[in-house]
């Protein structure tokens, strides 16, 4: 694969897909392979988007080829992308795909960019969404069907993707690092800018906050804590925008006591903020419902935090139970004993250290090679088509 092109999520849009995408086209390019993005005009319509901006604030990223063409609710634009990334002729598209309501738009570009022989490759964050809606199944079977190859994160995905399209070629790689948010900065650096005691123990919940991901099991298992006396001197921080349930959560948070100890940045965390949160914690938590793999995970791999994450999905591949976090069942006591047991054994810099050797397999260029293996494949497969044909 000498050219390829991404289509999907970039600037000006914000948030992890965005960063993904920018930094598998960068990591591209190192590697010698020509590489634009195309995204969109329209990502979501405004009463569909739920958060409050869809937007980057800072400036586009230097270096990269981002055209905006693609509108997710209109099919004009669909096939005025199709045939432009047609004309550019690159060896394969590569597109994200992270939920059904992209199927129409995403799988019409990749059907008009087959005309002519070019490969199509998705990046499957899901196959079967977290949260399920009338038609998924007929629109992933649209997109799924308009491609060639597939490059899953965890082999929950690779299940699901079985059950639609055992018959294309798959490839499994990890979910790289994000290495867009900056270096680690000294902890009291950290404390300074986020106006937080340097002399307390952080625990914390950071990201989007969606009911599947499990908030409240996190704050049940705190309560559990701090009854028996066990979060002094310690604060949960929860950093991230609400998609949804932001007053019950204020209400549980209330009903609990715990408020005293809460720490709350209800807001999205633009990137060049993100090191702060992770240089001042000790302790991450996932304490999802459900998962296939989880971009949290992978910031806190790069920051060298250690974790709690529930067994569900692709989330117990990636975090070695015992090792550089614990896996636990989604349930508050299971919680409460994991964060109560990395504290009260002084697990931080063992877990740091196990982190730093464990976290050289999620790398981009290891991931840009599985991409190319794949291509291979795929050309591979095809000659011999044309041969039995």
């Amino acid at each position: 694969m000498k050219s390829a092109v991404i289509v999907g999520t970039a600037y000006p849009y914000r948030g992890g897909l965005a960063g993904i995408n920018q930094t598998l086209a960068r990591t591209f390019i190192r590697c010698g392979i020509r590489c634009r993005i195309f995204t969109f005009t329209v990502q979501y319509p405004s009463f569909l988007f739920p958060g409050k901006s869809q937007y980057a604030d800072g400036p586009a990223p230097e270096g990269l080829d981002i055209t905006r063409m693609l509108n997710s609710v209109n099919p004009l634009s669909w096939i005025r992308t199709g045939l432009k990334v047609r004309r550019e002729r690159p060896d394969a598209v590569i597109v994200r795909y992270w939920i059904p309501q992209m199927a129409p738009a995403l799988g019409t570009v990749c059907r008009i960019a087959r005309r002519k022989g070019i490969k199509t490759i998705a990046l499957l964050d899901n196959v079967v969404p977290h949260e399920k809606r009338p038609m998924d199944t007929l629109l992933t079977r649209y997109f799924l069907g308009s491609i060639d190859g597939f490059v899953y994160m965890s082999e929950q995905v690779h299940s699901d993707l079985q059950s639609f399209r055992p018959d294309k070629p798959a490839v499994f790689s990890p979910h790289p690092m994000y290495t867009n948010y900056g270096e680690k900065i000294e902890r009291e650096e950290a404390c300074r800018l986020l106006r937080l005691d340097p002399g307390l123990r952080y625990t914390m919940f950071f990201g989007f906050i969606r009911d599947y991901k499990g908030l409240d099991l996190l704050l049940d298992a705190w309560a559990l804590l701090s009854e028996q006396g066990k979060t002094a001197g310690h604060r949960l921080i929860i950093a991230g925008e609400y998609y949804s349930g932001k007053e019950t959560y204020m209400n549980q948070i209330e009903r609990l006591g715990i408020g005293d100890e809460m720490i709350l940045f209800d807001y999205f965390v633009a990137d060049e903020e993100v090191a702060r949160f992770f240089s001042v914690s000790d302790l991450v938590v996932q304490p999802y419902r459900s998962a296939t793999q989880s971009g949290v995970t992978q910031v806190a791999y790069f920051f060298d935090v250690p974790m709690v994450v529930t067994g569900v999905g692709g989330l117990r591949e990636i975090v070695p139970d015992g090792e550089v976090g614990f896996v636990v069942d989604p349930k508050p006591q299971a919680i409460a004993r994991a964060i109560d047991r990395y504290y009260s054994e002084n697990l931080s810099e063992k877990f740091r250290e196990n982190i730093r050797n464990y976290k050289v397999r999620f790398t981009w260029e290891r991931m840009a090679e599985n991409f190319q293996k794949l291509y291979r494949t795929i050309c591979e497969n095809a000659k011999k088509t044309e041969k039995a044909g």
